[in-house]
């Protein structure tokens, strides 16, 4: 067996061909400098379906992505078959930095983050006021992804003719979050949608909400040109709705250049992905506090320093409360 030193010479090296003698495999990837840019509008069975300019293409991921995926929300660049004809299939070649994302786990304990939304402006939690009862630990899970992942939080309360808002309404009040109650006549009449659009114009909103609560028929009145079938009816055991909406789908708004991005009913919202340090961002009245806090402080041990931070007129202690609330969340179940 011939060997060879360190100075070898290199027309006596063999290369070996490829098992379809093609050309040597090389690890420079092509840059696509002459892409087209795209929106992917929904994920199908590893079918993404991109609006290029004033066209909806059909494209598949290139293999030289590797394992990385993209989803609703994404820009990414697309070579091949632009045309959107019948039957076409571009080839998705790169995404592009995003600028806010929404993860989630299954359950705390599952390390397997699940990108839902790529780069939405803000999050909209939709939550129904009665039938099926309102669950605010699940509401406090979204709120917490929200702030982790660099989307701007908003309540829609639905279904106030049910039940008054205002007990939420308190819960959720020193966290300056904006909100819309609305009721199934105001939907009917048009009313309710109109003032929903004034928080929407003009960004990229991702709907959230459990099964039943309304969410897609708000997003329906919202772009009515896109009806998506809504949930039937609520289970009048478990209180909870039967999915109908399986894939998310980014829709344009009506008269408007902003974006709806309805996703499928939440069962569970998992918060193992993110890290607690990320929360304080969310209260930049209380973020100076923490200065003096022990290293790694959870925020909610005997020498944290918001405590003092607070006792000394700062900032609102039910702005600590509802911090600390947002934290603890992790460690409770969505139902208790």
């Amino acid at each position: 067996m011939r060997r060879y030193g360190k100075h070898t010479d290199e027309d006596d090296i063999r290369t070996r061909p490829g098992r379809r003698n093609t050309r040597p495999r090389t690890n420079i990837r092509p840059k696509h400098e002459d892409a087209a840019e795209g929106l992917v509008l929904t994920v199908d069975r590893g079918r993404l379906t991109c609006l290029v300019e004033d066209r909806v293409v059909m494209a598949m991921k290139a293999r030289e992505l590797g394992r990385k995926a993209a989803v609703v929300g994404d820009r990414v660049a697309l070579v091949g078959d632009l045309s959107g004809k019948k039957d076409s299939l571009a080839r998705i070649v790169r995404i592009e930095e995003r600028t806010s994302v929404l993860r989630r786990t299954a359950d705390d304990d599952d390390p397997y983050e699940r990108v839902v939304v790529a780069n939405a402006d803000q999050l909209a939690v939709v939550t129904a006021l009665a039938d099926p009862e309102p669950r605010p630990r699940l509401i406090d899970r979204c709120l917490v992804a929200a702030y982790a992942g660099g989307l701007a939080p908003l309540l829609v309360l639905t279904k106030s003719d049910l039940a008054p808002p205002d007990k939420l309404l308190e819960l959720y009040g020193h966290l300056d979050i904006p909100y819309v109650v609305t009721s199934r006549e105001e939907l009917q009449n048009g009313t309710a949608v109109a003032r929903v659009r004034e928080q929407l114009d003009g960004k990229i909103t991702a709907f959230v909400g459990h099964s039943g609560v309304g969410k897609t028929t708000l997003v329906n009145a919202l772009v009515p040109q896109e009806q998506r079938r809504t949930t039937g009816h609520v289970n009048a055991v478990t209180g909870r709705g039967r999915h109908t909406t399986t894939s998310a789908l980014a829709l344009p708004l009506s008269g408007s250049d902003g974006w709806v991005i309805d996703t499928p009913g939440l069962r569970s919202f998992g918060l193992h992905h993110v890290d607690p340090a990320q929360v304080i961002h969310a209260f930049p009245d209380l973020e100076p506090g923490t200065e003096g806090c022990p290293r790694a402080c959870s925020h909610d041990e005997p020498d944290c320093a918001l405590d003092a931070w607070v006792a000394e007129g700062h900032a609102d202690p039910a702005r600590l409360y509802s911090l600390r609330r947002l934290l603890a969340t992790r460690e409770r179940k969505e139902g208790d």
